[in-house]
């Protein structure tokens, strides 16, 4: 196993580089990049100086700033993009600027947000709770009611219960998870029916002055809706998955010997059955886990009011922030491959009957 966790490590080296050199030649080619969005900006604001002072490194505020000469709209001096362009360091070849790039991110150096005082690491750290919060508990509700729910619909095969459970399901699936959340929000945060839980935010504005369990409390309030929202697709996909496991197990031969040797139902299925037919999805939570955490939706952190990565990876698309992009790209393109390391792992630690270093050879 040793052996195969090395090479799934060293494979990583070029995975990695492979998604950085694609995703970054493809933002060579896409229009309006900063150096465009901030000509516009100013140009349209008709805030721009002739004059720029000298020094860089401050960015686009720090350039903006040092202007004297107002030209309105004769347009921007050339004099002004070309500062620009040292800013940003598009002076530079793109081979140049990538290796830079590739040279600090080995040291998880980041750089700064090219719109936004930050270092990319410290706008990360302060995005990530609602992230966190989305994902952690959306996936661990998934599990806490989708296992249950799978297992009873695997011991009633075909009665009733097994088929309007179904159809719930199927529902569940097809409805967009931020439609759901504006369903919820209209019936349940005071949008046409009932002021239960808060419209907006993860806390509340007197968090700090509330003791240990209302903090809980409030915590936990606010953030009901929004994790019901981001785990109703994967709720049904799980609970699909959960019952055809346990179906495919109860009908192999070994839990008929353990019931023609006078074994209760009870522990046929939870002494015997439950073990192997968990495998999959006891194994995928990982996967799911960071499905969840990276995939939080856009749309649900907006309804709900949530400055999360969901937010932070649209906004710096739009802007093209590329230090931000690149940034979370790289971290959450490692996570990924190292979450896909852990998932084997989990595999073998639940059935040690699999040897994966025995497949690869």
């Amino acid at each position: 196993m040793g052996a195969y966790i090395l090479r799934r490590l060293l494979l990583i080296i070029p995975t990695m580089i492979g998604i950085m050199v694609v995703n970054f030649t493809l933002t060579q080619f896409v229009p309006g990049g900063p150096i465009e969005q901030i000509a516009a900006r100013l140009q349209g604001e008709g805030d721009v100086f002739r004059n720029i002072s000298g020094g860089g490194g401050g960015g686009a505020e720090a350039t903006t700033a040092g202007a004297e000469e107002y030209v309105g709209a004769r347009g921007l001096p050339p004099e002004f993009i070309a500062q620009l362009e040292k800013e940003f360091g598009f002076d530079k070849p793109p081979l140049q600027r990538f290796l830079t790039m590739m040279g600090n991110y080995l040291s998880f150096d980041f750089g700064n947000s090219w719109f936004r005082s930050i270092s990319v690491m410290d706008l990360v750290l302060e995005k990530l709770p609602v992230s966190i919060t989305l994902g952690l508990w959306s996936t661990l509700l998934a599990y806490v009611i989708s296992i249950p729910l799978g297992i009873r619909k695997a011991v009633r095969d075909g009665s009733r219960f097994d088929t309007w459970t179904s159809g719930i399901i199927i529902m569940a699936y097809a409805i967009p998870a931020f439609l759901f959340a504006v369903l919820l929000m209209v019936l349940f945060a005071g949008g046409s029916y009932w002021q239960i839980f808060p419209l907006r935010g993860l806390t509340s504005d007197n968090f700090a002055d509330l003791s240990v369990w209302g903090k809980i409390k409030d915590y936990a309030w606010h953030a009901a809706l929004p994790v019901i929202a981001s785990s109703i697709s994967g709720f049904a996909t799980l609970t699909l998955l959960t019952k055809n496991s346990f179906l495919d197990e109860i009908n192999k031969q070994y839990v008929m010997t353990a019931r023609a040797k006078g074994l209760t139902e009870r522990k046929v299925l939870y002494g015997h059955v439950f073990r192997n037919a968990m495998l999959i999805v006891i194994a995928g939570f990982p996967a799911l886990f960071l499905g969840v955490f990276f995939g939080a939706s856009i749309l649900i952190e907006t309804i709900f009011s949530l400055d999360g990565l969901g937010r932070l990876g649209f906004e710096a698309a739009v802007q093209r922030d590329y230090p931000v992009i690149f940034g979370t790209l790289y971290v959450f393109g490692l996570l990924s491959l190292v979450v896909g390391i852990l998932s084997d792992l989990m595999y073998v630690f639940v059935d040690p009957r699999i040897d994966f270093e025995s497949r690869a050879g």
